[in-house]
């Protein structure tokens, strides 16, 4: 429960917040691209300018430099949630060695090590592109608020070491001679699983990357429908059409081309706060010297790190759903949300007393109920598609292009032949059902949180069906 004062300092902190995502406001960011016009000819068809789209575009390039490939983007590059997020890079394919476990027991030895290949491989393309986005191979530590947090850790450590991962678990002490909090009772370090990125800035460059191979890239131009013409796919915008071989949907949050897919994705709004930067004075009341991306254990978690001008950037927590898939229309801004974090914020950092909030903004996340992306087909095999990530798609997403140009491309490789991509989530029921049943969920988890982690009989039923909720 967030005290009075805190409420009240975090108040006082928001009322010159912008509501425009700090990575995007920015006077760096790339001029609108045209729109499509008329009708144009593709061999492969993107559907979607975030991380997804952009990395399969790119990959599919890498692979074939003579591919005439089109991206086309509803709004503009990175608007939506990969401008929108945390820029917390993790190696993890499944939403943390914990999920992959549960759904993918006999092959997450093989999803650990695709997923560091993919970190490494990320890295990697960052240098060779010479894409400036503050890329810091930081690590993370998972951090413990409340008593059975401090057990949690233990047995995620547990888990980690038998697995093969090094992780460092930490007392109160350590962790807070890392990053300086009155609330924290433990720590769990993992030193090379994650890194920290400026989101936007990494699209922008992947963009320039995309484009310097003759991909071209049209903005404003939502694909408003997808049928198959013979041999062909037509995907129809606005203001033209592209006639394509084949295409990749990387639409994820948005409503799906492919309407079957509808049934596994729930959009949820995630909500961000970012502090003016701290001055040298400031940052050492906390410390924060390893510049870990930090998060903590409850169901109901925060995010938070450093940006490369030393601001906290400080979301999650709330995950809010809207009936029937709701998004849009103004839902990117939650003043009750933006409070909620302020207050919680404070509590963390008492020592930051009079910072102040310049930004606070959210957006939809496409969430599913095994947390982790999943994968499908249609048109006979020459639409591929991706959603699901839950919130830790910016490296996930490489992996899943690489997936993506494999099925679109009919080339059967280790990726394709994975259970984690022949396989979906449990199906969320369609509505009312579906609100009633997120709003359950909500309840428990937050009932859970308040008594030491205690499961109820309605999360116990989900977990027997392996499915949740999360953002």
């Amino acid at each position: 429960m967030t005290g009075v004062g805190a409420q009240q300092r975090g108040a006082a902190a928001l009322s010159d917040a912008s509501h425009v995502p700090l990575w995007l406001d920015t006077p760096v960011r790339p001029a609108p691209r045209p729109a499509v016009s008329g009708a144009t000819r593709a061999r492969l068809a993107v559907v979607g300018a975030g991380f997804t789209g952009l990395w399969s575009a790119l990959r599919a390039l890498e692979r074939d430099p003579s591919c005439a490939l089109v991206v086309l983007e509803a709004d503009r590059v990175a608007s939506a949630a990969t401008g929108r997020n945390g820029g917390f890079v993790d190696a993890s394919l499944t939403h943390g060695l914990e999920n992959g476990i549960a759904h993918f027991p006999s092959e997450i030895a093989v999803l650990e090590r695709l997923g560091r290949e993919n970190l490494d491989g990320l890295e990697e393309t960052l240098r060779r592109e010479a894409i400036d986005c503050g890329y810091e191979r930081s690590g993370a530590i998972d951090v413990a608020t409340r008593r059975w947090h401090v057990a949690a850790l233990a047995q995620g450590a547990k888990t980690a070491e038998d697995h093969g991962e090094h992780v460092e678990l930490l007392d109160a002490a350590e962790t807070r001679a890392r990053v300086d909090s009155p609330t924290y009772l433990g720590g769990l370090r993992r030193p090379g699983s994650t890194a920290i990125v400026d989101p936007a800035r990494l699209a922008w460059g992947l963009a320039r990357a995309v484009e310097a191979r003759g991909g071209v890239i049209h903005e404003t131009s939502p694909v408003t429908a997808l049928s198959g013409e013979g041999r062909f796919l037509r995907l129809s915008t606005p203001s033209g059409t592209v006639i394509a071989d084949r295409a990749v949907l990387a639409t994820n949050a948005f409503p799906p081309l492919v309407p079957k897919v509808r049934r596994y994705v729930l959009p949820v709004y995630d909500y961000v706060l970012a502090s003016e930067p701290l001055d040298a004075a400031q940052l050492a009341t906390v410390g924060w010297r390893g510049r870990e991306g930090l998060s903590d254990v409850g169901n109901q978690f925060h995010y938070y790190r450093l940006t490369p001008d030393n601001r906290i950037l400080f979301g999650g927590y709330d995950a809010i759903y809207h009936y029937a898939n709701g998004i849009g229309g103004g839902r990117d801004v939650r003043p009750a949300s933006f409070a909620l974090l302020a207050g919680h914020f404070f509590e963390t950092f008492p020592q930051l007393e009079g910072l102040r909030f310049t930004h606070a903004w959210g957006g939809a996340i496409d969430t599913c109920s095994r947390f982790c992306a999943f994968f499908g087909t249609a048109e006979h095999g020459r639409v591929a598609y991706a959603a699901g990530f839950t919130g830790l798609g910016v490296g996930a997403s490489r992996f899943a292009a690489d997936v993506l140009v494999d099925l679109v491309s009919g080339i059967s490789s280790e990726r394709t032949a994975l259970e984690m991509v022949n396989t979906k989530p449990f199906p969320f029921p369609p509505e009312p059902l579906r609100s009633l049943v997120v709003a359950r969920t909500r309840r428990s988890l937050a009932y859970a949180d308040a008594h030491g982690g205690r499961r109820d009989r309605w999360l116990r039923l989900l977990d027997r069906f392996g499915i949740g909720f999360d953002s």
